[in-house]
């Protein structure tokens, strides 16, 4: 039995639904999305080294993958499993941790300003200038005395921004940094030793050269640092820091997090598999892996990421870590897999001797343990490409014999600051902490988002000040204006279904949107393109409420705000109950705030219309003691409300758009308007007095009659010989007629005048009255 047709064609879909491709660092190219699992995604993100404050560099890249995470989850639909690894036990937590307890320890010992301590911070300073000075130095300032005086005054002469700022060939990007401590010292030194010998004179040249003598102590006494406690102690300080500056930027916490510390005896079972796998060695208690023995096999290759960097020995050794021993190796670029442990380090057991993991093992190890032999997305900043990541694939590789360990390869771009890499040494090295003090986590989330994941971000005054500050006042604007209309229209039929072509356009223009937002997204998260759609749906939404007037279709503009809404809360910018319409309140302004609309709106919508009516009523009776009820009107809504936030906008049916507004926001509104009515009506007083003066002048020069206005004193004596009975001349001085062109002109100038004159009667006339 055959089905019979409908007598409709079936369309046939016009367009491919578009589909998720992530640029991905391993092919250097954008390439679809497809999971190993379904719908599971296993993503490991490489997490801090907790040694000190976060920073605006931490920001950029857990912000941008906290959004990259949202859009993956919250958006597409994906059961992501986020691992993110702490990394408490390294080279720098090492030093950290013992300079900060020798430190403390010389500092709690110290009682007063003796000639011991000035000479142990001398001796301090002058290792320091041999060290991490000398060499960057120009020619005309090598330090020629032993006291750091001498120098001082060296600088001194030379100007002290110049020398900070001199060209140097064998200058690195930390001398700035290391020449500040050497001045701090000195200028702290020389003051030591003119002032006061108390304790607090003593603590006080401790903290300027703090720097500097807690690595000369460190040299000094490193060896006597044999409690493990102090290592983890200041990595559980900073690792607490970490998840609430994390927390109060609205970043997800991992699914699953790992230390470092926690997974010591697996690394040791992985680091003897790769050298049963033939791709690692043993030397003195320490294992490296065998890059040349990788990269020479068949089925790997190694630096995958970045192979133009296999040969960088800057990058090589920056990624061994400040207390690596690189003798024994068999190849530059091999690293190290386990470390042995030399006096005042940390140490674990292994079949090797006492030792700790190398820094690359760390991320291969846990990540394994997790998620198993193959990921979905590996991710971290793009300064990890090379050697952090390529030496994990390498490792990984070798540990799995497998060849494609990671499917996807994030890398986050690079954050500099005002132009210029972000640096201490630089002066532009901000904490989370104070660029909080400063911008909300909104604010920065929006600034991250405006720019591509994986571009390098120049963060600057203007750009938060300037387009983010406008981003989000559009956004702010836009959902208090719905909220406004969806007030003032309410949810009753009038009888009319309000929908006509303007309703047909805005409608088109949503779907329009929806699949343009999509497509944004499923090109490698173009997250600006997204959010431009956005303000163009705002934008477009704005444009239907002030053109339709009564016959606006408020639940399409609902439909349209909540959307937009939807998809700002989907990039983690929204703060509140996700039935709200909007974005929600930003709870880094004020955590534990109620929420103002439902606690202040029943109120504000029964004096709203108390006012509507009362100056319906002044408007239709139109008498002077009504005006004044109008002025009161008007200062209720630009002086009384707007302190507490609340907009009322005045329509053209008479009742008002109740709006919640920051207060700022409004006091800032409203002065620009008095500004502005201010500037014109100084310019109209201006124009009126001009004016004034103008017709004052020209009455004034009315007052001549026109009979004698060719006359002495109006004209100089003996200008004209003959007149006739007007007053206008007929003859020259000397007797002559005149000119018919010039009796034409002077007759013109005589019925000017006789015009002025009679103006200037009438005006005196009217003044006598």
């Amino acid at each position: 039995m055959s089905v019979q047709q409908p007598p409709w064609k079936i369309p046939t879909r016009q367009t491919e639904e578009p589909v998720l491709k992530l640029f991905n660092s391993l092919t250097k190219s954008k390439t679809e999305f497809v999971p190993r699992n379904g719908r599971l995604v296993k993503w490991y993100n490489c997490g801090p080294t907790v040694y000190d404050a976060s920073h605006m560099g931490h920001a950029r890249n857990y912000v941008t993958q906290d959004i990259l995470r949202r859009i993956m989850s919250d958006y597409f639909g994906y059961d992501v499993h986020f691992v993110m690894n702490i990394t408490d036990i390294d080279d720098k937590i090492i030093l950290r941790a013992r300079q900060n307890h020798l430190f403390e320890d010389f500092r709690s010992k110290t009682l007063s300003l003796t000639p011991e301590l000035l000479d142990r911070v001398q001796g301090a300073w002058r290792l320091h200038i041999s060290e991490r000075v000398s060499k960057g130095l120009p020619d005309n300032i090598k330090p020629t005395a032993e006291t750091a005086d001498a120098l001082w005054l060296q600088i001194q002469a030379i100007g002290e921004d110049k020398v900070q700022k001199a060209e140097c060939l064998k200058r690195d990007e930390k001398f700035d940094m290391n020449l500040t401590a050497a001045i701090r010292t000195a200028v702290a030194l020389s003051a030591a030793r003119s002032g006061q010998k108390d304790k607090e004179s003593a603590l006080r040249l401790l903290e300027q050269s703090r720097d500097i003598l807690s690595v000369a102590l460190d040299e000094e006494l490193r060896d006597t640092v044999t409690d493990p406690s102090i290592f983890r102690a200041l990595a559980a300080f900073w690792e607490d820091e970490f998840f609430k500056d994390m927390d109060r930027l609205r970043v997800l916490r991992p699914d699953t997090l790992t230390r470092v510390t926690e997974y010591v005896p697996e690394v040791v079972e992985f680091v003897e598999r790769v050298i049963k796998n033939g791709y690692a060695y043993e030397y003195e208690g320490s294992v490296y892996f065998d890059t040349t023995a990788f990269d020479t096999s068949e089925d790997h290759d190694y630096a995958k990421l970045e192979p133009w960097s296999k040969g960088n020995r800057e990058l090589l050794a920056e990624g061994e870590g400040a207390l690596s021993i690189t003798s024994g190796k068999r190849s530059a670029s091999d690293f190290a897999l386990w470390k042995a442990s030399k006096s005042g380090e940390p140490s674990w057991p292994s079949p090797w001797g006492p030792g700790r993991p190398g820094w690359h093992i760390e991320c291969s190890v846990m990540a394994s343990a997790i998620l198993g032999d193959n990921m979905d997305i590996h991710s971290g900043g793009v300064d990890l490409a090379f050697p952090h990541h390529d030496n994990e694939l390498a490792q990984s590789e070798a540990f799995h014999e497998c060849n494609a360990w990671v499917n996807y390869f994030i890398h986050t771009g690079h954050l500099h600051i005002e132009g210029l890499k972000m640096s201490k040494s630089l002066k532009n090295f901000i904490t989370i902490d104070e660029i909080l003090q400063r911008f909300t986590a909104r604010q920065l989330r929006l600034a991250f988002l405006s720019q591509l994941w994986n571009a390098k971000v120049d963060f600057s005054e203007s750009l938060m000040t300037g387009e983010v500050k406008t981003i989000e006042t559009t956004f702010n604007n836009f959902f208090a204006t719905v909220k406004a209309v969806l007030l003032a229209h309410g949810d009753k039929s009038d009888g009319y279904h309000h929908y006509e072509e303007p309703e047909r356009d805005l409608m088109n223009g949503i779907y329009e949107s929806k699949l343009a937002f999509r497509a944004a997204l499923c090109d490698s998260f173009n997250t600006p393109e997204a959010l431009k759609i956005l303000r163009d749906m705002v934008s477009r939404t704005n444009v239907y409420i002030n053109s339709r007037g009564k016959s606006l279709n408020a639940t399409l503009v609902e439909q349209s705000a909540r959307w937009v809404g939807d998809m700002l809360r989907m990039f983690g910018l929204g703060g509140g109950e996700k039935p709200e319409l909007g974005w929600g309140q930003d709870a880094t302004d004020n955590a534990s705030a109620v929420n103002r609309e439902e606690v202040l709106m029943p109120y504000l919508r029964a004096l709203s219309s108390f006012r509507d009516g009362v100056r319906r009523l002044a408007i239709a009776k139109g008498n002077d003691s009504l005006k004044e009820i109008l002025n009161l009107c008007d200062r209720l809504r630009d002086e009384d409300l707007v302190p507490l936030g609340v907009a009322l906008d005045d329509q053209e049916d008479g009742k008002a758009l109740v709006k919640l507004v920051p207060p700022s926001d409004l006091i800032k509104a409203r002065d620009e308007k008095r500004q502005k009515l201010e500037a014109q009506a100084t310019r109209q007083a201006a124009l009126a007095q001009a004016e004034q003066q103008k017709r004052l002048a020209k009455l004034d020069k009315g007052r001549t009659p026109p009979e004698e206005l060719f006359k002495p004193p109006n004209v100089p004596e003996g200008t004209y010989s003959q007149w006739n009975e007007q007053g206008i001349p007929t003859a020259d001085e000397g007797g002559e007629k005149l000119s018919k062109s010039r009796e034409k002109k002077l007759l013109k100038e005589w019925n000017n005048q006789k015009k002025l004159h009679e103006e200037f009667l009438t005006w005196q006339q009217q003044q006598q009255q």
